[in-house]
């Protein structure tokens, strides 16, 4: 032992490693992190803790508070997760100079989410006309439709963020980047041109630059080529300059009243500490369908509210009657037609080739502003174009709610010193 050096503190090794004081006992009884009682307090001398930190490096990035991961959350997989208490900014978050911006934008539920938790959303991009038209009536900053993968789009979309940045740094940028290119070809992953997009969110990266990456996605991208795509992805960010987390969130931990489950992937550059929002409500405290449109079921049909049952013949009515809560019309697909639970939070809204998601009360499939209520949309949030247009931007918008989360956790990782 360096008697010349002065012996060090749980709390000294708990600040140096920007863990909690009990995760710093746990390695301290685990033997991993030598340790000398004197007087009956834990004291670690200089050479102990370098031969630690040099021993377990990866710990230095080990989450604050992960071993109360909640049990709905965990899955064979381990992740190294940081999670973040949110709830003391959840109500009122107060305006930031934190800006935002985001590509496969949709009908802007990551926007309106950033936005909410504070941020000044720069500008979206989407090729979706209608989704496009819905993002601009209902949200007042920029938006750019048109492809990705067309450079002049690209350059329009990079311009408009960096000449309203003015010389400052971009916080976050975003996307759900589209991930069915993936494929094998011997022991190396390889890309076909559908995961040009993908190739593209990486290129704009790389130009903007921004302080922060977040990156959705299907819970199913975790076991695509048996996990090597995700490994893929961290590793294409990595090599941009960011360090890099990732895990599963469920909507309805943040008040979205949906079992809708989504990898969430946060990365930053500027050394700081990737947080992800820890749950704010259980299982058994879930907003419910019911609690979530049971006042519709009164309204009368209204266009301009997004607010018209679907008319279908008796024999259909009396089949959609017949499905149990949690079932699915068709045998065939499970993910479409299937009826939402009317006293739990409902199951995953979605739009797949017509089939959307079944009333549990009424004998129909639920109505555009009942899925937007069902994904956390405000009322006040109008969706544009045709019907079936309506449905599939819903259904393919990430929750604003959950998006509010992830953007008061990134606030969190920014504000920390």
């Amino acid at each position: 032992m360096d008697n010349n050096k002065p012996l060090l503190r749980i709390s000294d090794i708990a600040e140096k490693l920007n863990v909690s004081l009990k995760t710093v006992r746990r390695h301290i009884h685990s033997g991993k992190l030598q340790s000398t009682k004197i007087g009956g307090v834990h004291r670690i001398s200089e050479a102990d803790y370098l031969q630690f930190l040099n021993t377990f490096k990866s710990e230095t990035i080990e989450k604050q508070g992960a071993e109360k991961q909640p049990k709905h959350l965990k899955s064979k997989k381990t992740d190294t997760i940081n999670w973040t208490d949110i709830s003391d900014l959840w109500d009122t978050p107060k305006a930031t100079q934190l800006t935002s911006a985001d590509l496969f934008s949709g009908t802007g539920g990551m926007a309106l989410g950033f936005q909410l938790a504070g941020f000044t959303p720069l500008c979206g991009l989407d090729w979706f006309k209608e989704a496009g038209e819905s993002y601009r009536k209902n949200l007042k900053h920029p938006h750019i439709e048109g492809d990705i993968t067309s450079n002049a789009i690209k350059k329009e979309f990079i311009y408009t963020v960096k000449q309203q940045l003015n010389g400052k740094p971009l916080t976050v940028l975003s996307g759900g980047f589209p991930c069915q290119g993936f494929s094998m070809s011997g022991s190396r992953i390889v890309e076909d041109e559908r995961n040009s997009l993908y190739k593209d969110m990486l290129d704009i990266i790389s130009e903007l630059n921004p302080e922060y990456i977040v990156a959705e996605n299907v819970k199913g991208l975790r076991s695509m080529l048996k996990g090597k795509v995700e490994n893929k992805i961290i590793k294409d960010i990595e090599a941009l300059g960011y360090n890099v987390n990732v895990t599963v969130l469920n909507a309805a931990d943040y008040y979205v009243p949906q079992k809708r489950e989504r990898i969430i992937f946060i990365a930053n550059k500027i050394n700081k500490t990737n947080y992800h929002p820890a749950p704010l409500l259980e299982p058994a405290t879930y907003i419910t369908t019911k609690e979530a449109i049971k006042d519709l079921i009164k309204v009368k049909d209204n266009p301009s509210i997004n607010h018209v049952r679907t008319k279908h013949r008796e024999d259909m009515k009396t089949r959609l009657a017949a499905v149990p809560e949690g079932k699915s019309l068709y045998d065939n697909y499970s993910d479409s037609w299937k009826k939402c639970s009317w006293n739990e939070a409902s199951c995953t809204i979605k739009e797949n080739h017509g089939g959307v998601n079944i009333h549990p009360i009424e004998p129909r499939v639920i109505t555009v502003r009942e899925m937007a209520r069902l994904q956390s949309f405000p009322d006040w949030f109008i969706f544009e174009g045709s019907k079936s247009k309506q449905m599939v931007q819903i259904g393919n918008a990430v929750p604003p709610l959950l998006a509010k989360a992830i953007g008061l956790a990134i606030r969190k990782s920014y504000d920390e010193k």
